[in-house]
């Protein structure tokens, strides 16, 4: 009598730990490096274009309300506006030091336009080439109220307002090509050489004055013949904002008691606010350009995971052959799938980051800004690699060793 011995069993499938699957997936990626930072690259600019809409419009809103925040929401500007005719108004001569009157106004400092007067560098510079800058007769201390400081030199004081001395606004400096103060230094204004004793930092509140040349008002009437009455006043009140609201509501009447309806009065912070506001405006647009880059960089996934499962043909075969199941199989390529997106993912999220900090702006992306970026990323990543994967799986090791 002859006995059988028992068949051995197959030996169980040894289990793939979360450590070791990421192990694989990371091998199978860096063998083919060029394929697959260009297949990320389409993720990244997908994810950062998201990120860019929910954090650089968050970062630059922080910034401008923090710079509000400094500046103070106290600021109240007059200038003259229109006639029935449509002219140019006149504000009167007298308005600053009406306005200094009301209840809750703490400073009051005005420029006044010069008109016919052209700017230049020297006297051979042609007379067509204006660079559209302004002359202004402004008072002495027009820039703690106007909320700007002063890059370089010093500003007007008693002694050059009567002189032949200017400051230049930012954007003036720059197109006369000025960087800073040498001694002795001059302009050619209105044919005559005015001296330059500063230059001053760009004004948040009032951008009008970085493209103007400030003189003193005596010397504005000495040598540029104004008529002395001022275009654009400065008014700042207590900080309470029902003070501001109700200087506000009385400044056209003060200014010009005879037609308060040709002054036309502004609030410089309340005008930034709405600017940041409306800054979401197209965020919708972009968010559109986000998703359809998403989608082509999902199509690079899918492409990049479709080809590496043909030409990996022998070494799913080897594996399978060695005991890795079909499970084994799919959660690698799917792993691969994933942490390519992911890399592209994190791409976006610190390039996006990197940009806002070297622009100087304050970093504000919101978690659910780059929470979401990375998670869309994952996403897209799974299903892009789920089909790749299942083929994979689905491989023979007899039909896939056939191929070696």
């Amino acid at each position: 009598m002859t006995t059988t011995s028992p068949r051995p069993s197959a030996p169980a499938a040894a289990r793939l730990r979360p450590g070791d699957l990421a192990g694989l997936a990371s091998v199978g990626l860096r063998t083919r490096k060029l394929r697959a930072a260009l297949s990320a690259l389409g993720i990244a600019i997908g994810v950062a274009a998201i990120v860019a809409v929910l954090g650089l419009a968050s970062s630059a809103k922080a910034a401008l309300l923090a710079e509000i925040q400094v500046l103070g929401t106290n600021l109240l500007t007059v200038t003259n506006g229109q006639t029935l005719a449509g002219a140019t108004a006149e504000l009167p001569e007298a308005a600053p030091g009406m306005i200094a009157r009301l209840p809750g106004v703490t400073a009051v400092q005005d420029t006044g336009s010069v008109g016919g007067v052209n700017v230049y560098k020297s006297p051979l510079i042609p007379s067509i080439e204006t660079n559209g800058l302004s002359v202004d007769a402004a008072t002495l201390g027009l820039l703690a109220v106007a909320g700007t400081s002063l890059a370089q030199g010093r500003f007007l004081n008693a002694a050059t307002a009567r002189e032949p001395v200017a400051v230049l606004g930012a954007t003036t400096a720059q197109l006369l090509g000025i960087d800073r103060i040498r001694p002795g230094m001059r302009i050619w204004v209105d044919s005559q050489w005015f001296y330059v004793t500063g230059i001053l930092n760009k004004d948040t509140y009032a951008p009008q004055i970085d493209s103007a040349v400030l003189v003193g008002f005596p010397a504005a009437d000495k040598y540029l013949h104004f008529d002395g009455h001022p275009s654009e006043i400065y008014v700042r009140t207590v900080g309470a904002p029902a003070a501001t609201t109700a200087v506000d509501n009385l400044l056209g009447a003060q200014a010009n008691p005879q037609d308060p309806s040709q002054v036309t009065v502004s609030q410089p912070s309340a005008a930034l606010t709405a600017q940041a506001d409306a800054q979401g405006v197209l965020d919708t647009l972009f968010l559109g350009l986000g998703a359809v880059a998403l989608l082509v960089g999902a199509i690079g996934v899918a492409n990049i995971m479709v080809i590496s499962a043909l030409e990996r043909r022998s070494e799913i075969g080897l594996r399978r052959a060695l005991g890795a199941t079909k499970g084994q199989i799919r959660a690698q390529f799917l792993a691969e799938a994933i942490l390519l997106s992911l890399a592209g993912g994190a791409v976006g999220v610190v390039a996006t980051a990197a940009y806002a900090r070297g622009h100087g702006e304050a970093v504000v992306i919101p978690p659910q800004a780059w929470a979401g970026g990375l998670a869309a990323a994952v996403v897209i990543g799974a299903a892009a690699g789920l089909l790749p994967a299942i083929r994979a799986a689905r491989l023979s090791p007899t039909q896939a060793l056939w191929s070696i």
